[in-house]
């Protein structure tokens, strides 16, 4: 092939396309400008001032929207889906991704973060396996269900945060009768866009020992006593060492705070709204280097400021009922339901929650977020109330 029949392959399907237009701040179009462009496609090189409103707009344009998944729905799902659907070697997983409806179908609830519901049947177990992306599981409802982290077997219940940092051998087993569900979180599409991400097999089986089912596991023993640090703990990785955050900690810790407030004393983001955020103990920082872990509680009849942040964040009601408004669309929730809150675009809570449907008569949220990763590059911004910092 000659460097000229060469040269006219790749201009014929060069995937640079430019489109000379009259418009202000446009050049003026003429046959040598329609050359010049031609010319560009050819080289495959593309002129800022045809591009400059998409690559740098005023403000984050998120490819993400809000929306909201349905957790009754998702459970029957995933219930059928046990009943169809085996769990070994090639799935790994019987997980059900969220996919964000303007992300072309891809399993991403954002563009960084990834959710699903997790189901595993009685008896079942999840095989061992690692991978370079950061998780977490969060649970809703139900428990049986024992998490094995580098051989440490670990209880999830109700209401439990359990984080696990990338690259560390985990499998799954289920010692009861029932079936649980449970939502994962991971920053896979983080590392999917970014090519950084690594995944190997581990033991098909789990020992004997690691079957067991302790009411603390080892991880709790050494790190899970507030403000104590072991000693004996030499360099660590990155991610928390403490493998399960638990439901009475966390319960205890909102209502302290809501009750403060009643006392006068400060200790609530705003009136009526608690928050705690789950860290490392060994820095205090995030749990994992790439994902935010928060719990929110809100009084009935409390509305919480419309808040503006950089980066996306994915919710889950824990208990009680209310309504949420992401930029412009609102959705009454409830237990177990699911939502997106894309970048930069405001939300609101507004809590309608009471003794009837939820255990603290409030409206409580778990969420998590990309805060860490924008943090690092200096590009987080949060907007309130007309204040931004």
């Amino acid at each position: 092939m000659t460097q000229s029949s060469l040269t006219h392959d790749i201009a014929t399907g060069s995937p640079v396309r430019l489109q000379a237009t009259s418009a202000m701040g446009q050049p003026e179009v003429t046959p040598a400008l329609e050359e010049l462009y031609r010319r560009f496609e050819q080289e495959l090189l593309v002129p800022l001032w045809t591009e400059i409103g998409d690559l740098m707009p005023a403000h984050p344009r998120s490819r993400a929207v809000p929306h909201v998944w349905r957790w009754e729905q998702l459970r029957a799902l995933a219930a059928q889906a046990g009943e169809l659907v085996p769990v070994g070697r090639g799935g790994e997983r019987r997980a059900i991704a969220l996919a964000n409806p303007s992300l072309g179908g891809r399993p991403f609830a954002t563009p960084t973060l990834w959710a699903a519901i997790q189901y595993l049947m009685p008896g079942e177990n999840a095989p061992e396996h690692r991978h370079t992306q950061h998780a977490f599981r969060f649970v809703v409802e139900g428990e049986g269900v024992w998490t094995v982290v580098g051989g440490d077997p670990v209880a999830m219940r109700r209401g439990d945060f359990l984080p696990q940092a990338g690259w560390n051998m985990h499998a799954h087993h289920n010692a009861t009768t029932e079936p649980m569900a449970w939502i994962d979180g991971l920053d896979i599409p983080f590392q999917y866009a970014n090519e950084t991400q690594f995944f190997e097999f581990g033991r098909d089986e789990i020992s004997d020992a690691e079957r067991v089912t302790p009411d603390r596991s080892r991880a709790e023993r050494l790190w899970g006593h507030p403000g104590l640090r072991p000693v004996a703990a030499g360099e660590l990785a990155p991610g928390s060492p403490l493998l399960a955050y638990r439901w009475e900690h966390t319960d205890r810790a909102l209502n302290d705070q809501l009750a403060l407030e009643k006392e006068g004393f400060k200790g609530t983001v705003e009136p009526g709204h608690a928050a705690v955020r789950f860290s490392d103990p060994s820095t205090g920082a995030d749990v994992l280097p790439t994902i935010r872990a928060e719990m929110h509680r809100v009084a009935r009849g409390a509305e919480t400021a419309p808040v503006r942040e950089i980066g996306s964040s994915v919710y889950q009601v824990f208990d009680g009922s209310g309504i949420v408004t992401v930029g412009e669309r609102s959705w009454s929730v409830t237990r177990g339901d699911l939502f997106v809150v894309p970048s930069w675009q405001p939300l609101s809570v507004r809590s309608e929650a009471g003794a009837i449907d939820s255990d603290s008569g409030a409206l409580d949220l778990f969420r998590f977020s990309d805060s860490p990763i924008f943090e690092a590059l200096r590009l987080d911004r949060t907007h309130v109330e007309g204040t931004t910092r």
